[in-house]
């Protein structure tokens, strides 16, 4: 089994858009018997939490389950679980390196799936309001992710 995990600030917006959306293409392409996925927040003021609004808006809007989600904050375990940490920008990937075990860990940046894009982060719509935005670079790099985990691990 190959695992994903999704990590922005206080896993309420970014990350269980990603983990919601990635799960919905791996489901589409028959995989989740091969694939799962997770997502978790570096900060803990959310745990518990159903996703943002927002967030649970857009995935309405395109018809993507977030049944049972809830905000976790990332653990050290968490580096031994998954094959595939994914952060949403800086922050996140340096609050991961400080955890245990992250300091060695692979851990890709989100935006490095979408090699061109004039974004360097995925913009954080708790702050910018704009979850149309964030769900189109999830909709996109979400595919990368899964052609990317197609041609490394599932040959």
């Amino acid at each position: 089994m190959i695992s994903v995990l999704f990590v922005c600030l206080g896993n309420i917006c970014r990350s269980p858009m990603a983990e919601a959306v990635f799960r919905n293409k791996v489901a589409c392409a028959g995989l989740d018997a091969e694939i799962t996925t997770d997502s978790a927040g570096t900060g803990d003021w959310h745990i518990g939490k159903d996703p943002h609004e927002g967030t649970r808006r857009m995935l309405d809007l395109n018809k993507i389950s977030y049944e049972g989600m809830k905000a976790r904050q990332v653990t050290s375990g968490d580096f031994e679980v998954f094959d595939y940490m994914v952060c949403m920008d800086n922050s996140n990937l340096s609050n991961l390196r400080d955890i245990p075990g992250g300091e060695d860990a692979t851990i890709i940046k989100f935006m490095d799936l979408l090699p061109g894009h004039d974004l360097q982060e995925v913009p954080d719509p708790y702050f910018t309001g704009n979850f149309e935005q964030v769900y189109e670079l999830m909709n996109t790099g979400c595919e990368a992710l899964l052609d990317i985990i197609r041609t490394e691990k599932l040959k």
